[in-house]
């Protein structure tokens, strides 16, 4: 699914959906941690108002609302009604997720459209049990594109990343990065940039979209590329349960099955998609930037990796009470299908 529309700046956000907005029953107030120029302001909040708009006949809309509350607390905003929805990274708060790293494990084949349907597929088979989003409603679950090393000195093989200062956003990325030697740096996405710059970090372990999204071309001349990435990051899109009971039951029933769950995912995983496309063009015509491949040896490596942070992290699902082994081959397959 290609991008709805697309926005650019703050200024252009505001305007975009206030005049849609000027005749909706309903403007959800959409929190956003990230600038607003990113991808997931300008493609997945940008289509996801859209749809609903659509699907609704303009009975429900969105305005995004930019700083309420830092990246980690943004499930509590949407709890405490400060927001009616927002987006959320699963692993700035370790501990609480446990379910949602089954979809950040490195070894998976296809793109993040493909991952973010099969990761609704088997949320609603396997994961929702867990009841690890109480209290919201979910209503999309995206993973972005294969996680890889952006760094502000070469790396050239996985040997070099031992003892690297890097910049990991947790969950399975925390996982990887442990077992290739990262020395990690705990800090939000929106300052990776400035991380960067002041040499606090070294590198920083991201999606290549990225790469645009946080001017990463700037502060990180160098990308290590794995097929497939090292790892991927899990999102979740959450409503305020509160306010989605408030809405008409017809509303309600519109967006249930023409919006929200897995169309939504498929258009978000789409978006990371299209992101990423964007940001490899840019990074080979920057200037002095340089992308290097993983060498067949380190392909190899990193597979008897893979293999060791799948088995620790299955076991965790196992504890959790899921049948992790069957939500496992049902990722696979799903991707594989899609």
């Amino acid at each position: 699914m290609k991008s709805l529309f697309k926005i650019v700046g703050a200024a252009a956000v505001s305007l975009s959906l206030s005049v849609s907005a000027l005749s909706a029953e309903t403007v959800l107030k959409i929190s956003s941690w990230l600038p607003p120029t990113h991808s997931v302001n300008t493609g997945i909040f940008a289509n996801l108002i859209t749809m609903m708009e659509e699907a609704t006949g303009g009975e429900v809309s969105g305005e995004l609302v930019f700083g309420l509350a830092p990246p980690p607390a943004q499930m509590d905003l949407v709890l405490d009604g400060a927001a009616d929805m927002a987006i959320i990274f699963h692993g700035y708060q370790p501990g609480r997720f446990v379910g949602t790293k089954l979809i950040e494990l490195p070894g998976y084949e296809g793109n993040a459209e493909d991952a973010s349907v099969a990761y609704w597929r088997v949320y609603e088979k396997y994961l929702a049990a867990l009841n690890e989003h109480r209290g919201v409603k979910v209503i999309s679950l995206n993973t972005h594109g294969p996680g890889q090393i952006h760094s502000s000195k070469e790396v050239s093989s996985l040997a070099d990343m031992n003892g690297l200062k890097t910049r990991i956003g947790g969950g399975v990325a925390g996982d990887v990065g442990s077992a290739l030697g990262l020395i990690g740096i705990n800090v939000p996405a929106p300052k990776v940039y400035e991380t960067l710059e002041s040499g606090a970090a070294d590198a920083v372990a991201m999606n290549v979209g990225e790469r645009v999204g946080f001017k990463l071309n700037e502060v990180a001349k160098y990308l290590y590329d794995m097929p497939g990435g090292l790892y991927r990051g899990s999102f979740a899109v959450i409503m305020s349960q509160e306010k989605f009971d408030s809405l008409p039951e017809d509303v309600q029933k519109a967006l249930d099955e023409q919006v929200f769950g897995e169309p939504a995912s498929r258009m978000a995983g789409a978006s990371w998609d299209e992101s990423d496309t964007i940001a490899y063009e840019a990074t080979k015509n920057a200037e002095g930037t340089k992308i290097t491949p993983a060498s067949d040896d380190d392909i190899a490596k990193f597979e008897e990796i893979s293999k060791e942070v799948t088995d620790k992290v299955l076991a965790e699902l196992q504890e959790a009470g899921v049948d992790a082994k069957a939500a496992y081959e049902m990722v696979k397959q799903e991707m594989a299908g899609n």
